[in-house]
């Protein structure tokens, strides 16, 4: 593709060079860049692209987008631009012949509920013989093939490209979670999102937006960029303020939720151990819906599903039979072991108003104790130590007994993490052991449970690994349990 192609509609200064030139691949990472390949230099947080604009050209590019001033001697295009990363989503989109364009594009944002939503909306279309692409935190899912991603929304390249195999392989639909990582580093610039969601907004990643208002403002810029549909939840305080602010924009705007008025509600709600049932009522007509997951966070997220359903033109029996389809979440209130005398749930709550919301679904039919395990992990400095009293406070409210443990530390020290969890647990009388090894946090917890115990395991849901330092280690929680309740029938056999 030629240069002026990649470019188009992008703001930029020619330092030097010719625009008259063939491009034949973009990278933001010099160890990616190919023969005639447009290097894009990125200020990250820890790593300036700009420093390895020499390798890049060694390695074949013959363009240079920057945002700095830089002295650039070889035989190569510079432009400079205001921010390379907007730059970047930018040349990406033009690279990949603007494929959300080809696309029906929902983007979910919102702190907690955008994985089961998704679930629920795949679930839905493929119910009604409609093939819908998903890009989030289990992953890129194109037809059969499920493809990890780095981050819960890719960088805008990778996600462009992602957007160019899904129209590729003739999908007329995508889901995203859009995260507010994604949207304050412009990772969804220059992205068509036909409808926008906004699930609710509770204390999280405020290493990164400090407050919870530019928390806020961050996951609002989703929708600015929405064309047809912005579908909000009327019961949570930031969804309120979002309607008001968007009620005069072009796309239309339609609520969802419990408690308040909004376009589409749920009612008769009954919950069970294992599932709910309640009738959903929307302008076009109500019906009865079976939502195989128990608890109101459930009912939340389904309704979410039934309005972009709902504005996709599916029909109520289409909608139910779709929610029905969904027999379960992978680390969503999964239940990983159970027989006659206990139950281990694994859950990726993984903020206070999440574990909360796990803890008291899980408590009106625990006729024991519950017992749990769970580990926080948070960035250094005060609110990294603001969430792990939080955490530790709903610990010690809502469980009768918790395992305090590691989860994803990282680089981080670990033994000061458990112990600012404990003193939080301790501040609000709660019982506990603190045990750093995950692993053996589990077999613990396993181990002095009694009959009709309920053990939550949560924090890591869907994840098969554990950070430790610097290395990824193989962690998948309901296997782990299954091998240890294995290993305890045999020595009990025995």
């Amino acid at each position: 593709m030629l240069l002026t192609d990649v470019i188009q509609d992008l703001q930029y200064s020619l330092l030097k060079g010719d625009l008259h030139t063939e491009i034949n691949s973009i990278a933001y990472d010099s160890r990616e860049v190919g023969a005639n390949g447009l290097f894009v230099a990125i200020t990250g947080f820890t790593v300036d692209g700009h420093r390895f604009i020499d390798k890049a050209i060694s390695l074949g590019a013959t363009v240079i987008l920057v945002e700095k001033d830089i002295e650039i001697e070889a035989d190569v295009t510079v432009l400079k631009v205001a921010d390379t990363r907007e730059a970047l989503a930018r040349v990406a989109s033009n690279f990949y012949r603007r494929p959300t364009e080809q696309l029906n594009v929902i983007g979910i944002t919102g702190t907690n509920g955008k994985t089961s939503i998704t679930y629920f909306l795949k679930s839905i279309f493929e119910q009604s013989g409609t093939s819908l692409g998903i890009i989030g935190t289990i992953g890129t899912v194109i037809g059969d093939a499920v493809l990890k991603n780095k981050n819960t929304t890719p960088e805008s390249l990778n996600l462009q490209q992602i957007f160019a195999e899904m129209a590729q392989s003739h999908l007329k639909h995508c889901v995203m979670e859009v995260s507010s990582h994604a949207l304050n580093l412009n990772r969804v610039a220059h992205t068509r999102f036909n409808t926008g969601i906004f699930t609710n907004l509770t204390p999280d990643h405020l290493e990164l937006h400090r407050t919870m208002a530019d928390y806020f403002e961050a996951k609002a810029k989703l929708f600015d960029m929405t064309t047809d549909y912005n579908i909000i939840n009327a019961d949570d305080e930031y969804g309120r303020i979002l309607t008001l602010r968007l009620r005069n924009r072009e796309a239309k705007l339609l609520t969802y939720g419990i408690e308040r008025e909004a376009d589409i509600y749920a009612s008769d709600i009954n919950y069970f151990a294992d599932y709910t049932i309640y009738t959903v009522n929307t302008p076009k007509g109500s019906a009865l819906i079976r939502v195989n997951l128990p608890g109101a966070i459930y009912v939340y997220n389904s309704l979410a599903a039934i309005a972009a359903a709902y504005c996709n033109q599916y029909s109520l029996q289409q909608i139910t039979d779709g929610i029905a389809a969904v027999e379960g979440i992978k680390g969503r209130l999964e239940v990983v072991y159970q027989d006659e005398d206990s139950k281990i749930i694994v859950d990726f709550a993984h903020t206070e108003d999440s574990l909360e919301k796990a803890l008291t679904t899980i408590r009106p039919f625990t006729k024991g104790r519950i017992i749990l395990v769970f580990g926080v992990y948070a960035a250094d400095g005060e609110p990294g130590r603001e969430k792990r009293r939080g955490m530790a406070k709903v610990a010690a409210e809502f469980a009768d007994f918790a395992v305090v443990t590691s989860d994803n530390p990282k680089e981080q020290d670990n033994n000061l993490i458990i112990r600012e969890i404990v003193e939080g647990i301790e501040a609000f009388n709660g019982s506990y052991e603190a045990i750093v090894d995950r692993r053996e946090a589990i077999k613990f917890a396993i181990e002095i449970s009694r009959k009709d115990d309920i053990i939550l395991i949560a924090g890591k849901g869907h994840e098969t690994s554990q950070i430790i330092g610097k290395t990824e280690i193989p962690f998948d929680e309901a296997e782990i349990v299954r091998e240890i309740k294995g290993n305890r029938g045999n020595l009990s056999a025995g």
